[in-house]
């Protein structure tokens, strides 16, 4: 068994936040190019992963993402490891076409 697929990991950041305002649309906003800034990739429109190498580099991103939530919203964050990333499901269009998973980044793959 692979047990690096165990260690590494994504950081995956889901929210709803409120965007009837246009200050509210301005918070959302920087919420996400915060994201983007600190290296995660949009999945879906309010969904973001980032790919961590151990348990101590997630932390630290975690505690970012602390740093910067917007005063209203809902944000959830967690932690998937590398083998279940791996096995999900990537599903689009109509008739329903699967694509793989998104790889860990190449710089990550060197640890």
């Amino acid at each position: 068994m692979d047990t690096e697929k165990f260690k590494m990991g994504w950081l995956v950041v889901a929210f709803d936040l409120p965007v009837m305002s246009r200050e509210q649309r301005k918070r959302a906003a920087g919420f996400r190019n915060f994201l983007i800034d600190d290296g995660y990739q949009m999945i879906q429109y309010s969904v973001y992963a980032r790919a961590c190498v151990t348990f101590a580099r997630q932390e630290t991103h975690l505690g970012r993402v602390k740093q910067n939530l917007p005063e209203e919203g809902s944000v959830r964050a967690l932690f998937v490891t590398r083998a279940q990333w791996e096995r999900s499901f990537v599903i689009q269009g109509s008739p329903a076409s699967a694509t793989e998973a998104e790889e860990m980044p190449e710089q990550i793959q060197l640890w």
